[in-house]
């Protein structure tokens, strides 16, 4: 059978899968790194991506490739196709001002207001992660650059263009050779995912004038060829591209457990949320893909576990030896500020401790539900939004614990798959790829476990449900409502 590549651009690496077109079964695959830091020369993800490639064995044998990147990075061109300056990543926040300013600006200096145009608009309220931002940060601090952007892309529609034999130095004509698709395109802060179509007018106000833009493919639409034949999807998103690796459809929410947590949802319908903790973005397969993201997960696990003497194992083994509600301590973990809810100089704080209860296995257990109830408030949000949950889909490095995994279930009170670790991104542009190659998306067999939820859940939707589990859940919003005078 054919062959498909499926590569993840992250921040920190590249990765390259080789699969059967029609089973998925991995082939090979392949790796290398990326410098660190915000401020990345695009070259260096082209080097890396060849680096991987041969890693993987090379392309000769693939009949279809997708690329699954990173978000909203600001990759600008000359009109030669020369890299005008180091991409700023997602990651990079010296925009914050500037989004700021968008959002005041769109609401004649009433921030509220502004917010609310935005959503409406663009799906996503400004902020210093959306390319859209960046253009604006660009053409306020290096206006010399600005003039000279003739074309704006991001990370995956630039290594599309060159791996479909475009290039610096290529002129002028080649930038009308970029491709992208709606996921990405969705995060930029100047596309409408509900209309499908590109915001001029945000351009202007950005980067002051309309640059050359990537044409935006439909989800199995072909944006080339490598110069080996091979065809090239129209690429996506890397939270797009994850839930197509976890054949994520509609009513299936994904929650990944890494650095940070993000809970995305597969929708029929876009959505538009005012408050900014929901960024309505579109998704690989022509649907939508509200999304909320927390900043505090897996770290709060490590810091914990170091605290108590022991490894993550260790810690879980310590969180599963107490009873749910861990006696009646509760950790609201933002050790880092929050994003969702928006409380950026918001601290961590410890309740209800007593002589009794305060103890490592209900320290331990405290930590994991306080991460888990975080979550599941990013949920909720997206509930706001009209998201329905059916079940949840658990994924990323702190996915993996068996404590995670039945706090998870008692939690969120819905069902949990929790797929085999694997390169999600990866594997769901390789899934894409296939799809390209034989005209609709294959329904490979996902590997993973189901773990059984509490009767009911926690809001007792189905009988009595487990009255437990809720209380914990009722006791962390009422404990960080109090924290926290400004979410009452």
């Amino acid at each position: 059978m054919p062959l498909v590549a499926g590569i993840d651009s992250s921040t920190q690496s590249c990765k390259v899968v080789i699969r059967d077109a029609a089973t998925g079964k991995l082939v090979r695959q392949g790796k290398a790194s990326h410098p660190s830091g915000t401020e990345i020369h695009p070259e260096h993800w082209w080097t890396a991506l060849q680096e991987a490639i041969a890693a993987a064995g090379g392309l000769d044998d693939v009949a279809a490739v997708s690329v699954g990147g990173q978000q909203h990075g600001m990759v600008c061109l000359d009109s030669t196709g020369d890299i005008v300056r180091p991409a700023l990543l997602w990651n990079d926040t010296r925009s914050a001002e500037d989004a700021r300013e968008l959002i005041l600006e769109a609401g004649d200096g009433d921030h509220d207001r502004g917010a609310r145009h935005w959503a409406k608009t663009t799906g996503t309220v400004p902020v210093a992660s959306l390319t859209a931002t960046k253009l604006r940060w660009l053409a306020r601090t290096e206006p010399h650059n600005a003039e000279r952007v003739a074309a704006v892309c991001l990370p995956h529609d630039w290594l599309s263009w060159r791996l479909a034999g475009y290039g610096p130095g290529s002129g002028h004509d080649s930038l009308g050779e970029l491709r992208t698709d709606r996921s990405d395109a969705s995060g930029t802060g100047y596309y409408s995912a509900a209309s499908g179509t590109y915001l001029p007018e945000v351009l202007e106000q950005t980067l002051g004038h309309v640059p050359v833009l990537p044409a935006v493919m439909a989800p199995l639409e072909t944006a080339g060829k490598t110069s080996g034949g091979a065809l090239i999807g129209p690429g996506a998103g890397d939270n797009a591209a994850a839930a197509l690796g976890v054949n994520a459809g509609v009513g299936d929410v994904v929650i990944s457990l890494g650095t940070s947590g993000v809970v995305l949802a597969v929708s029929a319908a876009p959505s538009a949320d005012p408050s900014g903790l929901v960024a309505g973005f579109a998704d690989a397969t022509g649907n939508y893909l509200p999304l909320a993201c927390t900043l505090n997960a897996t770290r709060v696990f490590d810091v914990t576990a170091q605290l108590l003497g022991t490894d993550l194992p260790g810690l879980g083994r310590l969180a599963l030896t107490a009873a749910p509600g861990a006696g009646g301590l509760t950790l609201i973990p933002y050790f880092e500020g929050e994003r969702t809810p928006n409380l950026p100089d918001a601290a961590g704080s410890l309740h209800g401790m007593t002589l009794a209860n305060y103890t490592p296995e209900n320290l331990a257990r405290a930590a994991i539900e306080g991460v888990l109830c975080s979550l599941a408030d990013g949920l909720a949000a997206l509930e706001t939004q009209g998201v329905e949950a059916e079940r949840v889909i658990l994924v990323g490095g702190g996915a993996q614990s068996p404590a995670v995994q039945q706090i998870a279930a008692e939690v969120l009170g819905r069902p949990i798959i929790v797929p085999s670790p694997g390169e999600y991104v990866a594997d769901g542009a390789a899934r894409q790829a296939a799809a390209v190659l034989t005209g609709d998306f294959p329904d490979w067999a996902l590997d993973a476990t189901q773990i059984a939820e509490p009767d009911g859940g926690p809001e007792g939707k189905q009988g009595q449900g487990d009255r437990q589990a809720g209380e914990v859940l009722a006791r962390y919003r009422q404990r960080t409502k109090e924290a926290h005078p400004s979410l009452r």
